[in-house]
């Protein structure tokens, strides 16, 4: 078994998720008694957040090229870096270290295609929304054609994700205005609509919508225990 490598802590509550997954996915592929073997890196998400919100970019890839290297050094055969977002800094990371980053775009455009889908919502924060890091690399790399909410309704997503579900709180009068977004990415010709926040999978469930929904953290969770069982 690989050993896995998670740059986590933006936020800590789906850096948990991340965690759980994997072992999970790896007690049920091996059986028994296995758990994963990984080295877990959290990093304090408040100056993080602080230069997104600046536009210092390169500010907070340093922090977590830094980041990645402790992990390398610590044995990770891999990195996954367990957020949505901070991909837009991948290739700062990846630059830093020597051993290969899973990029979550990557993995969730294979997994969209696996399933079928050619057309897709895509819900995340407003620069994963707005900028071609991630919305991009899913059409040029995937061949998709990506939709994104509105300009009100990326504002409304991107804060209830800040002030709300980062710091625990799942609201239901949140979970309705999502649900609403969600049905009207359907409308415009969404086969499926990608979760494309680590957070949101902890407001919105497959069960909430007939819209079929795609959870990067789960794939993302998934994936790695492939590289690592491979």
């Amino acid at each position: 078994m690989k050993t896995i490598g998670l740059l986590g802590g933006m936020s800590w509550e789906s850096t948990l998720t991340y965690y759980r997954l994997i072992n999970e996915a790896v007690r049920d592929r091996l059986g028994g008694l296995h758990s994963a073997e990984c080295v877990l890196y959290s990093v304090d998400f408040e100056p993080i957040e602080r230069l997104q919100s600046a536009g210092s970019w390169d500010a907070a890839g340093a922090i977590l090229a830094d980041a990645a290297r402790r992990i390398e050094s610590a044995g990770a055969d891999f990195l996954v870096l367990c957020t949505n977002t901070m991909h837009k800094v991948a290739p700062l990371i990846e630059a830093a270290i020597e051993i290969p980053l899973l990029h979550l775009a990557d993995a969730t455009g294979e997994a969209v295609r696996s399933a079928g889908f050619a057309t897709v919502g895509l819900l995340g924060t407003r620069f994963t929304m707005a900028e071609d890091f991630y919305r991009g690399r899913l059409v040029e790399r995937h061949g998709l054609e990506v939709l994104v909410p509105s300009e009100p309704e990326r504002e409304l997503i991107d804060r209830v994700i800040f002030e709300e579900l980062c710091v625990g709180k799942c609201l239901d009068r949140s979970r309705g205005r999502y649900l609403e977004i969600i049905a009207r990415l359907a409308e415009r010709g969404a086969q499926a609509v990608i979760l494309g926040c680590t957070e949101i999978s902890l407001l919105v469930e497959p069960a909430d919508t007939s819209v079929p929904l795609l959870d990067t953290t789960a794939i993302h969770a998934e994936r790695a225990v492939d590289w690592a069982l491979a």
